[in-house]
């Protein structure tokens, strides 16, 4: 059962650049350095959405490829 009270856990859909934690995890989902992520919330805001359509956050190092 999910309970959100718990500190350990975040919500989804932001991105809180104040986190390490966070931005390590998104910026590894994204395949892009935490420097390129905060940039692109900068730009998009931090909303994980935006942030996903953002073209700057699609690289995906495994592949070396763009999404």
């Amino acid at each position: 059962m999910d309970n959100l009270t718990k500190k350990d856990q975040f919500e989804r859909s932001k991105i809180n650049i104040h986190a390490r934690d966070q931005m390590k995890c998104w910026a590894h989902a994204l395949g892009v350095s935490q420097e390129e992520l905060r940039k692109v919330i900068e730009k998009a805001g931090n909303s994980a959405a935006a942030v996903r359509k953002e073209p700057d956050a699609n690289h995906d190092e495994r592949t070396g490829s763009q999404r």
